[in-house]
């Protein structure tokens, strides 16, 4: 296994510059950070809305950051009623938790069956196989720009997910120990196994991604609970599935090469880093945002506005785009939302 998964990371000249870009913006987080501990809880809570709405959306789920926020804000009092508030729920919860407590947090097998069941847990079609390895096999598919359903890959059968579980968190913990392989290589590697071997019935994607943002935390990245990577991977879902296709080709054979999903993930990491980068310093929120959101931002003074009265003064901006904003300006306590369903309207808050 050790063999086979140091063989096949090759590290060209490009992906050497981008390992040092990504790092020297890292340095520069952790040298530089001058936001205010409030700015930044709003900015983790925003972030949470905005990676469990990427994260399920990538998987075919519906639901826009407003309506995320909205739901989470009400969840203690009204339980999911649909299978994309189930996964919304369940994501954001173990996102939450990853953010919070990620320093206790380890990669091991009882950790992974562990988040694996906070992930499924509101899913009433899922609670037989919640928190345990699959039992029957399962293709790895997705939705192409045109609506149809292409297969991304075949993964590990079903009686060979632990050993294939338990070779890789063996080589990644130990690699990641020795300090032998620059840590987000391992990290890569370890995703795109973790998605080959497949090893649930539901819920691999978005468990691979709360998964990136631990090991990513732990190598020191400490800017990950403040910009969402799943919003990234979202914009860039046909690359993202692309990468993984490509790469799984030679799978487990002597031509396995992961070239492909390396240089998407480090160019994901690189802007990732790049809009870590523009938060430091910005104590105003406002700063935070970007040009999309300021421009909705701007239409506000003191009246209240509806949906619909934004999108007749933004008209070439699309309705889910300008919900989105709504939701971060609500996240980052910029606007208030008032009033419920058809009739919310939202106002200026005081500051």
């Amino acid at each position: 296994m050790k063999e086979r998964f140091d063989k096949r990371i090759l590290v060209p000249p490009e992906t050497v510059i981008k390992l040092g870009q990504i790092d020297d913006l890292k340095g520069q987080w952790r040298g530089g950070i001058a936001i205010n501990p409030q700015t930044l809880g709003r900015l983790k809570k925003s972030v949470i809305i905005t990676s469990a709405g990427a994260s399920t959306r990538i998987e075919g789920a519906q639901m826009t950051d407003i309506e995320i926020e909205r739901f989470l804000s009400a969840l203690k009092s009204n339980p999911p009623e649909n299978r994309d508030e189930e996964e919304v729920a369940g994501c954001a919860n173990l996102l939450g938790r990853i953010f919070d407590n990620w320093k206790t947090l380890k990669l091991s097998e009882s950790f992974i069956l562990q988040f694996h069941e906070i992930l499924l847990h509101y899913s009433k079609k899922d609670g037989l196989h919640k928190g345990k390895y699959k039992t029957k096999e399962n293709r790895v598919v997705a939705r192409n720009k045109e609506g149809m359903q292409v297969t991304i890959f075949e993964p590990t059968e079903p009686w060979l997910v632990k050993k294939e579980m338990d070779d890789v968190l063996y080589w990644t913990n130990e690699t990641l120990g020795e300090n032998s392989l620059h840590p987000l290589l391992v990290i890569a590697n370890f995703i795109f196994e973790f998605l080959a071997i497949h090893p649930f019935e539901d819920g691999n994607g978005r468990l691979s991604r709360a998964l990136t943002n631990l090991l990513l935390l732990k190598a020191g990245y400490e800017y990950i609970p403040y910009v969402s990577l799943e919003e990234i991977i979202e914009d860039k879902k046909d690359a993202y599935y692309a990468s993984l296709r490509q790469s799984q080709k030679n799978h487990k054979t002597e031509k396995e090469n992961i070239g492909p999903w390396l240089a998407f993930f480090l160019d994901a990491l690189l802007e990732q880093a790049k809009r870590a980068q523009e938060l430091m310093g910005n104590d105003d929120p406002i700063k935070l945002l970007s040009e999309r959101q300021l421009q909705v931002f701007s239409l506000f003074d003191t009246k209240s506005l509806a949906v619909m009265e934004i999108k007749k003064k933004l008209s070439k901006v699309p309705e889910a785009t300008i919900k989105q904003a709504l939701a971060r300006l609500v996240s980052l306590k910029l606007i208030e939302r008032i009033g419920l369903g058809r009739a919310t309207r939202y106002i200026k808050a005081k500051i």
